[in-house]
Parts: C-alpha cells; structure tokens; sequence
C-alpha cells in the first residue's frame, strides 16, 4: 500500500479533529468532545475551536438546514494538549430558521462561545460584492512554506504541516512587509488534498480557514511582521456569514481589509471567493494587537 503524502496526512489531521465523539451525550444533553491540532504555541488555533463548534450545533440539526451565520467570542487561550468539550442548546426551532448556542470547555471553564443560526434553502432576492479585478492568478504564486522555506527552514516545515495551501498576493508577514502599507491584502488559500463531498464538512472547514491571515491586514498598515519581537496577537471575537456554496479544496480568494485600529484592537473584515468569482463568505474579527513602546 501506497504512504499517504504529507498533504494528504494534514487533510487526514482535519478530518480527525472535527469528528467529535458523542459518547459524552445525555438523554437531556447534547454534549461532544474533539480533539486539538498539535501546535509550536501550545495553544488552540482559534480556526479549530470555531470548525468544531458549528460541527457541534449541526449534529443537533437536520442535513437541510444549512448555517448561514454565527457570532463567537473567544474567551481564553485554549490548551492544544488536551481536549475540548462542546455543550450545545437548542435555543431555537421554527419552520425555517434554528438557533443554537454552542460553548466549548476546557478544564470546566468556557473557552470560547458561539450563537448560529440555520436555515432552510429558500428562493429571494440575490445579489453579491463582485471580485476584484487583476488580481494573479494562485498558480503564479509561490505558497507561503516554500516561500519561507527557502529562508527559515524551520518555519517553512510549521507552515507545511498546516492543511491548507496558503499564497499571499503581495507576500506573508513572516520576515518583511512587501509593498506598501496598506490596511488591505488578498490572498489565495485551498486545502491541500481532496475533501470528503459532505457540504457540512466543507462549510465547517471554511470556517477552520477564515481565521487564518484576516489578523494580517491590520499589521500591513503599520509595517509590522509577525517576528516583530514582543509582538502579541489574540482574536477577541469573530463572526461569519456562509452565502454560497463552495469547495475549499479549490482555490478561493480571501480579499482583507482593515477599517480601524485603536487602544490595542484592530478590526479586521474579509470577503472569501469562489475562483469562479462566486462569493461563498464573509468575515469579521475584531483582534487584540499588543506592539512593544506604542
């Protein structure tokens, strides 16, 4: 038997961590437990913990209603050596719309929390944000750990083992800000083997994705990478709204922009296109940023 490649192992990673175990559920209670990606930090990738929640409110809900939006509040740094339970209420059941709330436990305390609602498909009106013009095409672009890896092997294996294939437009933040400083970037992103066909679990890992480099558009404007020594980065909170569907083991844009920064937050909102120009998401952080002497 053919080895899976490294690719196919961080697919296979993914796929494990955002298949929660309901062994833990109750009669009255719908409880599930997950499991953490192993990280250099030593804590939750904030991407993870918000997959794995909407995993959990979906396991509550019929395959015809679809999530279309949640709002979640990171509340403490969570412990990637150890697991995470998920508490979920069913706050909500109409004839179209289903609201629940989700909160994720470590150690008996909350660590992040999260309201989602869901819907069946219903005909209306339909319009979108077109894609912006002229920007390169993903196959043009060197993918961030080959990128890096030339310069910083060490980082360039981290960013390897990740599951998705990142390519900034005009360069990562990991040892320079290329081009101007601006509160804006694009970047291209797919994950880096073939996903199961499940709709739910390409709507969760697209969620897995919205929280990574969204932090980035914020420290663009002001000239700072993330090896800035004393650099402290955390997300507050973070809300997203599924419009279409798309595959995210096919390119798709993340265009970033970042309106505002002060007293230590920035925020940081995005717009997730389909290749074809179909715009499947967008995003909103609001994110702690703590610089040295400012």
């Amino acid at each position: 038997m053919t080895a899976p490649t490294n690719d196919a192992r961080t697919i296979a990673n993914l796929l494990e961590v955002l298949d929660l175990d309901a062994s833990a559920a109750r009669t009255t209670e719908d409880i599930f437990t997950g499991v953490s990606h192993s990280m250099p930090t030593g804590r939750v990738y904030g991407g993870q913990v918000l997959s794995q929640s909407l995993v959990a409110a979906e396991r509550t809900l019929p395959e015809e209603r679809i999530v279309h939006s949640m709002h979640g509040y990171f509340l403490r740094p969570g412990d990637a050596t150890q697991g995470i339970t998920f508490a979920v209420d069913r706050i909500h059941d109409g004839r179209s719309f289903s609201t629940r709330r989700v909160q994720a436990y470590q150690g008996g305390v909350p660590i992040f929390s999260m309201i989602s609602s869901f819907q069946d498909e219903d005909p209306g009106l339909d319009h979108a944000e077109p894609m912006p013009d002229g920007i390169p095409d993903p196959e043009s672009l060197p993918s961030d750990d080959e990128l890096i890896g030339r310069v910083h092997p060490i980082t360039g294996r981290l960013l390897s083992e990740r599951p998705a294939d990142i390519r900034h437009v005009t360069g990562p933040l990991f040892l320079e800000v290329a081009g101007e400083r601006v509160p804006q970037q694009a970047v291209w992103m797919r994950m880096r083997a073939p996903m199961p066909d499940d709709p739910r679990l390409h709507r969760a890992a697209l969620a897995y994705l919205s929280d990574m480099t969204i932090q980035e558009s914020i420290l663009r404007r002001h000239g700072i990478t993330w090896q800035t020594p004393g650099l402290k980065v955390a997300s507050l909170d973070h809300a997203m709204w599924w419009h279409r569907f798309g595959r995210v083991d096919e390119w798709m844009l993340y265009v970033q922009q970042a309106p505002n920064a002060r007293g230590g937050r920035g925020l940081a909102q995005g717009r997730i296109y389909a290749q074809d120009g179909t715009l499947m998401a967008t995003v909103a952080q609001e994110v702690m940023v703590r610089v040295p002497e400012i």
